[in-house]
């Protein structure tokens, strides 16, 4: 196995026992700011139709970028379904500038530097001191913690009820596009 194997193995170890918030949990409410400083709040933009919810680990992550521009590609037909898209990081709102304009994002990235949202979530972990010894989150993260956000997809409809949930401590695995069209397809013909 590389070295690069038994690196991600670690870290998937150490994010293990994070299990995030469920289906049919309340989704809390949260006001962040947004790429150029402008707060957004879950419940005024769950006024509009549902929320689709991905936390990541931040710009620096390429996992996370293709994922973000996955979504991208696919926004017109998640917003045909009257949904909106946010994108959350523990990094700052310049950060969450650099992710929106390096991936060309048309929806909003949203900064959580100080994880009290991550918190909420049930999402924070610290990826241990190996991977400190790599990567030195203090400079990365907003608040210069030495934590990360479990990569999490949250679809949240109108109540705030979360009706679907991809949480997964192996970073590499996410809830695509496909799921998340899924997903609004059965909810909006449930409406």
């Amino acid at each position: 196995m590389s070295e690069l194997q038994d690196f991600q193995k670690l870290v998937i170890s150490n994010a293990a026992h994070v299990k995030g918030l469920s289906v049919g949990d309340k989704a809390p409410d949260f006001s962040l700011p947004n790429a150029v400083g402008k707060n957004v709040s879950l419940t005024e933009m769950l006024k509009s139709g549902i929320v689709i919810i991905k936390f990541y680990r931040g710009e620096w992550c390429p996992i996370c970028n293709l994922d973000l521009r996955e979504v991208q590609k696919n926004l017109a037909e998640i917003k045909s379904y009257g949904a909106s898209f946010l994108a959350i990081s523990p990094q700052s709102p310049d950060n969450a500038l650099t992710a929106k304009e390096k991936n060309s994002l048309d929806y909003e990235v949203l900064s959580d530097a100080d994880q009290k949202v991550i918190k909420a979530y049930k999402l924070q972990f610290d990826p241990g001191d190996d991977y400190h010894g790599r990567r030195d989150l203090t400079l990365l993260n907003g608040d210069g913690s030495k934590t990360l956000p479990v990569p999490a997809t949250f679809i949240i409809n109108t109540d705030q009820t979360i009706e679907a949930a991809h949480v997964e401590a192996n970073y590499t695995e996410r809830m695509g596009v496909a799921e998340i069209l899924g997903a609004l397809k059965v909810l909006t013909e449930q409406a």
